[in-house]
């Protein structure tokens, strides 16, 4: 069934405020609330990992009844799996880095149409403790391509390299509750 006009909505926050935001509802948002507005709204998720590793998708499958809507998971961790796995085109790496925000929009969409889901979400980052140049430790893009548009988020984490991996992961189901219409922001849509 198609969405009316006015069922369709923005996600209305500044990627300077994103984190901030996500934080100031997130403490109070589990992953079961999530996981629970994933299976209200009807909406199929996928995802594609590099520096989370598996996290966002460990995250999705705790509770009973994911099944309902996470599809699947892909950590591609190198380039090489990036490009084969979720079709991210090799000169966009070459061009922009592997962490950027292109390339985090390219796994959105490569791994939402390579799964066939409604929601593709994606991380990409460098954990530490090495820099990969010109991205400092902590540096991370999130995106997630919807039913109509891909939104991203550019990141400045700090911390040791598992709690930068803990806070892209935190982040990416942010923006993932954030589109699904958590407390306090406006909603998207649901699928009937």
């Amino acid at each position: 069934m198609a969405e009316k006009e006015e069922d369709k909505k923005e996600i209305e926050v500044k990627s300077e405020d994103f984190f901030s935001s996500v934080l100031s509802v997130i403490g109070k948002t589990t992953d079961d609330q999530v996981t629970e507005a994933l299976k209200e709204s009807k909406l199929t998720i996928s995802v594609a990992e590099s520096i989370t590793g598996g996290l966002i998708s460990a995250r999705l499958t705790t509770v009973p009844g994911s099944s309902e809507f996470f599809v699947g998971g892909i950590v591609c961790y190198s380039n090489l799996a990036k490009v084969t796995e979720v079709s991210v085109s090799p000169g966009l790496i070459s061009k922009k880095g592997a962490v950027s925000k292109e390339v985090a929009i390219a796994m959105a969409e490569g791994v939402k149409k390579r799964l066939k889901t409604d929601i593709g979400l994606a991380v990409t980052g460098v954990a530490g403790p090495i820099p990969l140049p010109p991205q400092p430790v902590g540096k991370v893009f999130i995106a997630l391509a919807g039913e109509n548009e891909t939104d991203w988020k550019e990141l400045n984490l700090k911390g040791e390299r598992g709690e930068i991996r803990d806070k892209a992961a935190q982040a990416a189901l942010g923006l993932l509750w954030l589109y699904l219409g958590g407390e306090d922001i406006v909603y998207k849509g649901k699928k009937e």
